[in-house]
């Protein structure tokens, strides 16, 4: 297999080398802090390889945590870093994790009491919730001036995610010390540690002065009333915005004496009406049959118009501010916690692989876990692992025919659409071609 870190298929059937936690989280309830998830190996349900296993996520809305040693430490150095491992959403995926985490090498690490605070160096892989997909790239760097750890996030993939956790074949993921992931064998994220990380790595050398203040005579207005203007003399303010139309015209026909709406003729008063309680009865309004022909009825009024009058509440026009001096923005200082370091790749050692997770989906399948610092090595595991998985998946698709004849059983309705797609089309063409009248070209000719 070549030079390797840990190599892990799960065909032997067992757990031998993975250690399952016994930690539980801090600041949980006490019915739910335990990591008490279950794990198991086996193989995927729809498994087109037998004898193919892998680790298996079995229960839902539990904390997993499981975790493995590696052969050696890995250090960050002159070599790249390739991680990669197969996961596959047997049952889909409402809202749940499917990442890994490589766990920093540390005096005390426990992988007994693995859990959600266990320092670590890098953590990546699928994680969703409703419809917000993510793939994560995180790794906790180190200030070399305090000392402390601070996570930083790969920019978002601007490919579409989605399609990676419904179509239930396996997913490969590749990253390596360049900031590259890869899906399937396909590049959907790629930058650079120091400029596509989220915070950056590195501080700024400058930032606003916190002790600097505005002074109070400071203009911020780009534009101002212009105070020299004023009112016009024939300005109207108290003009209406709408007046009746005087060259309006009452319709022939209107009802005047004629209301509306009337009591309903048909209506009784209920029986358990109580005048003492209820007040007095009356009918429920309806509309007034005799308005049905009519153009209207009741008293008419003139229809409302804009007023060409109407100028509104006079304000004087803005003009330039003489006095602009821009936003007021803080004096820059010195960074005092500012630092530059030009190599972020050379991250803490880790010594252990995980999966510390929390699923509202059972039955997550995961494969072929695998960490080197060579790029052929990688590949050729990645060929003889998921390459050959996804050669028996394509093997075993059915073709187009069979797969429209499964949709029918499921949904009869697309008969129709068949025969409307395929069907019509064929009986048309014997019906122009065949059945019209006899060619006049004689025989032997052809035309282009």
């Amino acid at each position: 297999m070549g030079e390797h870190f840990i190599a892990e298929s799960f065909d032997r059937g067992t757990l031998d080398g993975w250690v399952m936690s016994n930690a539980k989280k801090d600041d949980t309830d006490e019915d739910i802090a335990k990591y008490d998830g279950k794990w198991a190996v086996e193989e995927m349900k729809d498994s087109k390889l037998p004898g193919d296993k892998g680790l298996v996520l079995k229960t839902r809305a539990k904390h997993h945590a499981i975790s493995a040693q590696l052969l050696r430490p890995f250090t960050f150095d002159a070599k790249p870093l390739i991680v990669q491992y197969e996961v596959n959403f047997q049952s889909g995926i409402d809202c749940g994790g499917a990442y890994v985490k490589l766990l920093t090498q540390t005096p005390d690490l426990d992988l007994d009491q693995f859990k959600d605070k266990t320092p670590y160096t890098i953590m990546f892989g699928p994680d969703k919730c409703g419809e917000d997909y993510k793939l994560h790239f995180i790794f906790r760097h180190k200030n070399p001036k305090t000392g402390e750890y601070e996570e930083k996030h790969a920019k978002k993939p601007d490919a579409d995610l989605r399609t990676y956790y419904t179509d239930k074949k396996t997913t490969l993921l590749n990253p390596d010390n360049t900031f590259e992931v890869l899906v399937d064998q396909t590049v959907v994220n790629s930058g650079s540690l120091l400029t596509d990380m989220t915070p950056p790595v590195n501080p700024p050398a400058e930032i606003e002065d916190p002790d600097d203040q505005k002074p109070d005579d400071w203009d911020e207005r780009p534009k101002i009333q212009d105070p020299a203007a004023s009112k016009p003399e024939d300005w109207d303010e108290d003009a209406p915005a709408q007046i009746p139309d005087e060259d309006a015209v009452k319709p022939d026909g209107w009802l005047d004496d004629e209301p509306e709406y009337i009591g309903d003729p048909d209506a009784v008063k209920p029986e358990d009406w109580d005048e003492d309680m209820d007040g007095e009865w009356e009918a429920p309004q309806v509309p007034n049959p005799a308005c049905e022909t009519a153009p209207g009825c009741g008293e008419w009024k003139r229809p409302m118009i804009d007023n060409p009058n109407h100028k509104g509440k006079w304000k004087p026009p803005m003009i330039d501010n003489p006095n602009y001096q821009g936003v007021w923005k803080p004096r820059k200082v010195p960074n005092p916690a500012f630092f530059e370091d030009l190599q972020p790749f050379r991250m803490s050692a880790f010594s252990a692989v995980g999966l510390e997770l929390w699923s509202m989906t059972s039955d997550i399948f995961f494969d072929n876990f695998f960490i080197t610092d060579d790029r052929n090595t990688a590949e050729r595991w990645a060929a003889d692992g998921w390459g050959l998985k996804k050669a028996a998946e394509g093997a075993a698709d059915p073709g187009l025919a069979t797969q429209m004849l499964n949709a029918a059983e499921e949904r009869p309705w697309l008969w129709i659409v068949y025969v409307l797609t395929v069907a019509l089309p064929l009986v048309l063409i014997i019906v122009f071609c065949c059945t019209g009248k006899k060619s006049l070209v004689p025989a032997n000719r052809y035309f282009i």
